[in-house]
């Protein structure tokens, strides 16, 4: 996806988005369609490097798709490395006489690799003919040219030499050679020092300086031969064959103390002591920095790998980014395949966590907080999935995770009320949970509060605390599943779940009554709870758009009035229609003279309630119990997604689609689907660094930057987290892509404004 076919894709969406017929509803509402034709998606393998002292030099492969790694110890080889599974380099062993040469450089010549020790020239290849005799004991650097002619250099001095004859010898007028390249365009070579550009002429045996400058450490002749670029300790400077400057030099990198510069397939690589990255076509870059991409920091060199790759040997080993064609359908059914192995727990959708050194079998699959919503994310993939392509994998799939969230509801036997998770007995320490910001907020003792339950069954424990999250998570899939399964059997298991939360949250002065008889934290509804806040604090806002869109999603599967007049008491009497509508523009921070709970609610925009209002337009806008509020709820949804629209989120997205809307930023959406990391380990991320970006002052959306990452370069993937965090710690886990990356997926596919695959 970091390849230039991500623009032209985007090109083709564009021209052949009115071709599609996929759906009625998309074709009727004249929505734009992404026509799923393959593109380049990329990801990395890894050879980890552990050997001390011993520095490791240049990478190359040859015609035969071969990698070999140049050491201070000779050459190695890259050993077993898989994605997500890194190998190793080990010891070259396939010529044993290698081992016994003191190589001290490597090229590839005419696709062959080419090598340089004390002695000679040589190759393997050409039936080993090639050995020429350069009689620099201290050779350092060999660059061929044309004819098997090669430039040899010790550092301090240069010689020409051709089957073991010197043509031309000379001092380095410079400190030291540092690069030395070979323009086939001009048949000249280019030496580099560390302030200089010399050109060598073989045809008059001129050496003649181009261009002088001061902290030169890298240099590359592009492809057509005309232009070079030299890189330096901050930045690169553009000139032409005869050492004109063409340009101001380029500062504003990701990293701009610079290590090597590479065109590959008319692309300009650039490796710095902080990672690589590569220039687009639209002037900015992507980065690959950091463990998701290579095993260390500090990049030494940079090549053409075999497949359509780029190897990156870093200070602590090698990294392969592979560019792989597939589809967005390909890309989900590899994140199929690793949900199905290793997020499912009982049904549940969650993480994996406590990963040592990165190494997914050391992975445990173990209860999380959000266990419920996570798993009412994935099941709505999953169905939309079967709805979208009549699977009978994904069939079963959601059936499995409704009935673990179907087990939430039964395991506490209390009717209506269901449990965050559940574990076998034993497994779960049942300890006094402690928020230091709650400070006895609810009631006294609030803090001495142990969630986790024994279920009557012997076997099991439960988790209760039901929270507003977990709930939008429930009623989100238990929509879905009523509203779009024809089994009745299912439907009916759904419309009860549904039935029996609403009826015990409205039976309890809407809250969710906990099994010690007391309201959980967050799940409160009531107008004494929304409405003590002001009308600038988030929650006010988010409550009311979700009870009312839990009351009308009750009503339409039961018919029961009570919901229905429910709903417009919370609406008329208590300002419920005016707080779900009012504009996100007015949501910010409580004012001094606020109570602690306010503004701890408000110090900065919640993006979980981003999740929540969008799981629940699901049941806000279709359900509406006449036209005058659909419109009221149509343009709170466009309100609050105009809002989000610099996150480039497509869950977002097609949830506002989904109310038919026509400007949904699909270009944006699926630019978030194919920058999705297929590794979704959570690596250490760090960007604050980088020279690139236009950084913003601390505001109350936590906007840290003029534009969003990539979610391959970002840290954050859930939806529930600020897309514009820079920073994170290595967070040993794995998440899901149950519901980071299949829910919108198939959402869209769902939806109709994606395609199914196409062929061209």
């Amino acid at each position: 996806m970091k390849y230039i076919s991500q623009y032209i894709s985007i090109i083709i969406v564009l021209i052949l988005s009115s071709c599609s017929q996929e759906t009625e509803k998309a074709s009727e509402s004249a929505q734009p369609i992404y026509q799923d034709i393959p593109y380049l998606q990329d990801y990395a393998v890894k050879y980890v490097f552990e050997e001390e002292g011993i520095e490791l030099k240049k990478v190359f492969a040859d015609r035969n798709e071969v990698i070999e790694v140049l050491t201070s110890e000779g050459i190695y080889r890259p050993n077993n490395g898989h994605f997500q599974y890194p190998g190793t380099l080990e010891p070259e062993r396939n010529y044993v006489p290698m081992a016994d040469k003191k190589i001290t450089d490597m090229i590839v010549h005419k696709n062959q690799f080419v090598y340089v020790d004390d002695q000679a020239i040589l190759s393997n290849a050409w039936a080993g003919k090639l050995f020429s005799i350069h009689e620099m004991p201290e050779a350092t650097f060999v660059c061929g040219g044309e004819d098997f002619t090669f430039m040899v250099s010790d550092g301090k001095s240069l010689s020409l030499i051709k089957d073991s004859k010197l043509l031309w010898q000379d001092e380095f007028p410079d400190n030291r050679v540092i690069s030395v390249k070979y323009n086939s365009k001009t048949n000249n070579f280019l030496i580099l020092g560390e302030s200089t550009l010399y050109t060598f002429s073989p045809q008059n045996k001129n050496l003649v300086k181009v261009f002088s400058g001061s902290d030169f450490t890298c240099f590359e002749i592009t492809e057509a031969g005309n232009k070079i670029l030299v890189g330096t300790k901050d930045g690169y400077i553009e000139i032409d064959e005869t050492g004109k400057q063409l340009a101001e030099i380029h500062h504003k990198l990701p990293w701009p103390e610079l290590t090597d510069i590479k065109e590959i397939k008319g692309q300009l690589w650039f490796g710095s002591v902080k990672g690589a990255f590569i220039l687009r076509n639209d002037g900015k870059f992507n980065y690959y920095f950091g463990q998701r991409w290579l095993p260390g920091d500090e990049v030494i060199h940079i090549a053409e790998g075999p497949e359509n790759s780029v190897l990156i040997l870093t200070d602590k080993g090698l990294g392969k980014i592979v560019f792989e064609e597939m589809t967005l359908e390909d890309k989900a059914m590899i994140y199929e395949k690793q949900v199905r192995q290793r997020q499912i727990r009982y049904g549940i959708n969650s993480n994996v966590t406590r990963l040592q050194n990165h190494d997914l079998s050391t992975a445990q699959n173990r209860m999380a907080d959000s266990d419920n919503l996570w798993t009412g994310m994935y099941l709505g993939s999953q169905l939309f999935r079967y709805l979208a392509t009549n699977s009978e994998e994904a069939k079963q799939n959601w059936q499995e995770s409704f009935e673990a969230m179907e087990r939430m509801h039964t395991i506490n036997n209390i009717p209506g009320l269901f449990g965050r998770s559940f574990e076998r007995r034993g497994y779960q320490e049942f300890h006094k949970e402690f928020r230091s910001y709650v400070d006895n907020y609810w009631y006294d003792g609030y803090q001495g509060t142990i969630s986790w339950r024994h279920a009557e069954d012997p076997e099991w424990d439960w988790r209760a605390s039901a929270s507003s999250d977990q709930t939008v998570g429930q009623i989100f899939a238990l929509t879905l599943v009523a509203e779009y399964v024809d089994d009745p059997e299912w439907k009916q298991r759904a419309i009860n779940l549904l039935d029996g939360l609403i009826t015990y949250i409205v039976e309890n002065d809407m809250c969710l009554i906990d099994y010690n008889g007391l309201p959980t934290l967050w799940g409160r509804w009531h107008p004494a709870y929304v409405n003590r806040f002001g009308t600038m604090i988030g929650d006010r806002r988010v409550c009311s758009s979700n009870i009312i869109a839990f009351l009308q999603t009750a009503y339409k599967f039961t018919g029961k009035e009570l919901f229905k007049e429910k709903a417009f008491e919370l609406m008329d009497k208590h300002g419920y229609l005016e707080n779900l509508s009012r504009p996100i523009s007015e949501i910010g921070p409580a004012p001094d003279d606020a109570d602690e709970w306010s503004k701890m609610l408000s110090n900065g925009w919640n993006h979980s309630d981003d999740e929540m209002y969008f799981l629940a337009y699901w049941g806000l806008y279709p359900y509406a119990f006449n036209d005058t509020l659909k419109d009221v709820y149509q343009e709170a949804i466009r309100d609050h997604w105009d809002s989000e629209r610099p996150e480039k989120n497509s869950l977002w997205n097609f949830c506002y689609a989904m109310t038919g809307a026509t400007d949904f930023d699909l270009e944006e959406s699926i630019w978030h689907l194919k920058e999705f990391p297929l590794d979704m380990i959570q690596f250490e991320s760090r960007n604050s660094h980088r020279k690139d970006l236009t950084f913003l002052e601390p505001n109350f959306w936590g906007k840290t930057a003029s534009e969003v990452l990539p979610p391959d370069e970002r840290p954050e993937l859930k939806h529930n987290r600020s897309l514009f965090n820079l920073d994170a710690g290595d967070r040993q886990s794995e998440l899901s892509a149950g519901d980071t990356y299949l829910l919108p997926y198939w959402m869209g596919r769902f939806l109709g404004v994606i395609s199914a695959p196409v062929s061209y």
